[in-house]
């Protein structure tokens, strides 16, 4: 009897939620990001708002410069510093958000591809990315970072948020500006 309860409230929940829609989410949000190849957006960091946060009254540019069937590379800006990249895979494991940083010479910084794969509660417009084993082994208080991207269903803007202890940590709002 126990049983078939379950499996009456499994059967009611696979009703209401399809065990595809969130592989959808994911697939839809990267052809979404795919679709903005070659467009920059530009914006501000709306949080922290200290004056002595290293982000502060910096210009932020994001620009989706390179794309594949299974890549997206987003060199994301702050100020004068061109150090990082966002990288975005699709892959049999899901939806992946690395963050390349580099040195001016190109060489990999010491701490670089931290990141994780897009959790199941994401959609075509927002997918949040939870820190992986690598990432927690590489910067340890960074273990519980959830790195949420947002894109407009209009495609004129993005933000970039990110929390760490379930707390903000930083948000970018960035408005489209070019293609």
């Amino acid at each position: 009897m126990k049983f078939l309860g379950t499996a009456v409230v499994l059967g009611a929940l696979a009703t209401v939620v399809p065990v595809h829609a969130h592989a959808d989410g994911k697939a839809e949000f990267f052809a979404r990001l795919t679709a903005m190849c070659g467009a920059t957006f530009e914006g501000a960091s709306v949080f922290p708002r200290e004056a002595g946060d290293a982000f502060a009254g910096k210009k932020l540019v994001a620009h989706v410069a390179s794309c594949t069937a299974d890549e997206v590379r987003v060199p994301f800006i702050v100020g004068a510093d061109r150090s990082r990249t966002w990288v975005f895979k699709k892959s049999s494991a899901g939806l992946e958000l690395k963050h390349d940083h580099r040195h001016a010479d190109g060489t990999p910084d010491e701490q670089t591809m931290y990141g994780g794969m897009a959790n199941d509660r994401g959609s075509a417009s927002v997918q949040s990315f939870e820190a992986d084993a690598y990432t927690a082994k590489l910067i340890p208080a960074a273990s519980t970072n959830v790195w949420t991207v947002t894109l407009a269903p209009d495609g004129k803007s993005m933000s970039y948020y990110l929390e760490r202890d379930a707390k903000p940590r930083f948000k970018a709002e960035l408005a489209r500006t070019a293609n």
